[in-house]
């Protein structure tokens, strides 16, 4: 960490000092004018949140538990949180707050050398946007065609559905053999596999544009857009909804979940420590991984978000109460998550290893709410 004391003499020479008038030197105060700063350190939080915290803490997480151990992974998790999390995030804001540049011009007042790490950050920071965008676009389409009487993924009989689908949300309401099983589909499958993707045959059929998709695409670009045309006075403004409407829905959903019937069972599955998995250096390295996903570490924004900063701010405390809060978020999520897990084991009568595969424990339990008295709700959120 670079101290006060020893940022004096960058501050003297980036003043002017004797060199004032040199063309290569530009003033330290004209370059904060013109770079800005958040209005309000609300506004820094806030951004910040809504940034590092998404579906990786949502989704990934919980999954992780689930395959390592349960409550045993919590603690080589713990462990990467404080060796490795807290100090590489507070490390990269620091650069930012310390330089006022991004994470590009950053390496070129603390070693030009290194100036590739800023465009490599970059290029996978355009990768993953173009990937969070086009999951956006599909939240957008769920979310126009839950408007309707009646949800299209709720049913069968829709022009999408092959005739195989079966409704399967409670262990009373069918029964199967398992050759049946094996031969039938949920709605809510087909309808994101035919209705929504329309999935082509094999590789070798290119298909054509979905154009539903396309138009919600571009509203999710345009969306963006305006979120950012002003810079940090708008993106700022943007993230007192942004960052805290999540926590509402989550909020809501964790209720909604840890009410249920079964939900128990699902929290103990959850917190229920595999003491051998600690054997494990798979274990090790997931939690690491996500450490590193989840806290945005070595993507260049957290230097970007912290040169808005003034240059005396308290990055140190907010940093660390920032990786707090993601943390937080990731395991209050996992109760949520494994409430509805324990839920659909005791609708369907199965164990929770069948429900509980990476990822499709999402599409199943947008099964389960449909044929739940709530279910209109929780499509909605």
């Amino acid at each position: 960490m670079i101290s006060a004391s020893a940022a004096a003499p960058y501050n003297e020479v980036m003043a002017g000092g004797d060199d004032a008038g040199s063309p290569a030197l530009l003033s330290k105060a004209e370059e904060v004018e013109g770079r800005g700063h958040w209005g309000t350190k609300a506004e820094f939080i806030l951004t910040v949140m809504g940034a590092i915290i998404g579906p990786g803490n949502v989704w990934r997480f919980p999954y992780l538990c689930y395959r390592n151990g349960g409550g045993v992974f919590f603690i080589p998790y713990i462990l990467f949180i404080f060796t490795c999390g807290i100090p590489l995030f507070f490390l990269e804001t620091a650069l930012g707050q310390y330089t006022s540049q991004g994470g590009i011009t950053c390496w070129r007042r603390i070693c030009p050398l290194f100036q590739g790490m800023g465009y490599a950050s970059h290029l996978i920071i355009a990768f993953s946007a173009t990937s969070y965008i086009i999951i956006l676009a599909w939240a957008f389409f769920y979310l126009f065609q839950s408007f309707s009487g009646d949800l299209p993924w709720a049913t069968c009989g829709h022009y999408w559905n092959t005739g195989t689908t079966v409704l399967v949300y409670s262990k009373n309401h069918l029964n199967l053999s398992m050759t049946s099983r094996l031969n039938t589909t949920l709605p809510v499958v087909e309808f994101w596999q035919r209705r929504v993707l329309k999935v082509s045959g094999g590789i070798e059929e290119v298909g054509g544009l979905r154009w539903e998709l396309v138009l919600c695409l571009i509203l999710s670009w345009i969306i963006c857009y305006f979120c950012v045309w002003k810079g940090i006075k708008s993106t700022g403004k943007v993230t007192y909804f942004t960052a805290t409407f999540p926590y509402v829905m989550l909020f809501v959903l964790l209720i909604r979940g840890v009410t249920l019937p079964g939900a128990k069972d699902g929290i103990i599955y959850y917190l229920y420590p595999d003491i051998s998995r600690l054997l494990d250096a798979q274990v090790w390295m997931d939690a690491g991984t996500q450490i590193f996903f989840s806290y945005a570490i070595g993507l260049g924004f957290l230097t970007s978000l912290g040169s808005y900063n003034t240059y005396n701010n308290n990055c140190y405390k907010d940093c660390f109460y920032l990786c707090l809060l993601n943390s937080a978020t990731s395991i209050v999520a996992g109760f949520a998550i494994f409430s509805v897990l324990g839920f659909m084991t005791y609708e369907q009568g199965v164990d929770i290893s069948e429900v509980a595969e990476s990822g499709m424990y999402c599409l199943n339990s947008v099964q389960l709410y449909t044929g739940h008295e709530s279910g209109s709700f929780i499509h909605f959120l």
